[in-house]
């Protein structure tokens, strides 16, 4: 017979999605995430008068809602 005072462990499960927006981040996430809007600008207009414009554009911009980090 199973005694009475059995309590249920909750167990808190951490999906992907939530990582990139949730509000309680780890220093190492919220790390990632500043690199990566860093680097999410176009390219200066002084890189495409130096390579007489053969570098038009930045391939790797990245946009929030196409494309994720998948952190």
């Amino acid at each position: 017979m199973v005694s009475s005072s059995f309590k249920p462990i909750a167990v808190i499960v951490r999906d992907k999605a939530s990582a990139g927006s949730s509000s309680n981040k780890t220093f190492r996430v919220k790390r990632i995430l500043a690199k990566a809007q860093v680097q999410n600008r176009p390219i200066p207009q002084w890189c495409r008068l130096k390579t007489d414009a053969k570098i038009t554009y930045n391939a790797k911009r990245r946009h929030w809602r196409r494309t994720k980090l998948n952190l």
